[in-house]
């Protein structure tokens, strides 16, 4: 199988601390991975240099079929190229409503005079209700996105994320302050995104990832530690070390 991101040899310093250490890690286009792993193993620094915020000092970053490189990559051209990220805290337009959020996020030409111009059609309006169903915001439409719950916003972000048309979803800890049930909703849609892309979740939630039922990484100072179900890498003794504790 093709992959559709590869990282190969990746190490990058902050101040004589080596934060990723010659790192490599692979995920094919419609593919789910929870990566975990202590404080400091570099999770945050890895999605950092996949979306052009940090170069790395040396190593490649390969992307899609034609093996582009993400490093000779502006933050924007990497996100035009199909890699969204979504931080731990939702950010969404609080004074907008659900559909107005959706709307403004949605895949367009971006220059100004085409955002001025911009008027929505029926197929722009389509589009944001089916998207509104997929994240199980299709009665708040009209709400203030600041009016919802946490796990509320959390799914309009993801939604959000998913009017871009993303090829690769990067999810920081989506499951952080939500009731059970709306983890559970969480669960449901990176599921589903997983289907038709490439969605990498970073996550401390044991039961959440467990949830997940995908392939996991385990990061420890800047590399992988192991890979592999959630079962063997939980067994495996470094991990139990460094990560769960006896």
């Amino acid at each position: 199988m093709s992959m559709l991101l590869e990282v190969s040899g990746v190490s990058v310093s902050f101040d004589g601390f080596k934060a990723i250490n010659n790192l490599t890690f692979q995920i094919g286009p419609a593919e789910m991975r929870a990566v975990i792993g202590p404080n400091g193993a570099g999770k945050t620094t890895f999605m950092d240099i996949v979306t052009g915020k940090t170069r790395p000092d040396e190593g490649r970053v390969l992307w899609g079929e034609k093996s582009q490189s993400l490093l000779r990559m502006s933050e924007s051209q990497i996100a035009r190229a199909g890699v969204g990220r979504k931080f731990q805290r939702p950010t969404v337009f609080e004074d907008q409503t659900v559909a107005e959020n959706l709307m403004l996020a949605l895949k367009k030409a971006r220059g100004p005079m085409s955002v001025l111009r911009f008027r929505a059609g029926k197929q722009d309006r389509e589009k944001v209700g089916a998207l509104a169903e997929e994240i199980g915001l299709a009665g708040a439409l009209a709400r203030k996105a600041g009016e919802l719950s946490h796990g509320q916003k959390q799914w309009l972000e993801i939604g959000m994320l998913l009017a871009q048309e993303p090829r690769l979803l990067l999810v920081d800890e989506p499951a952080a302050g939500m009731t059970p049930a709306e983890r559970e909703h969480t669960t449901a849609l990176l599921v589903e995104a997983a289907k038709t892309r490439a969605v990498v979740v970073v996550e401390h939630d044991m039961e959440f990832v467990r949830r997940l039922d995908c392939r996991v990484t385990v990061l420890h100072e800047g590399s992988v530690l192991a890979e592999g179900s959630l079962d063997f890498v939980t067994s495996n003794e470094r991990v139990i070390e460094v990560y769960l504790g006896r």
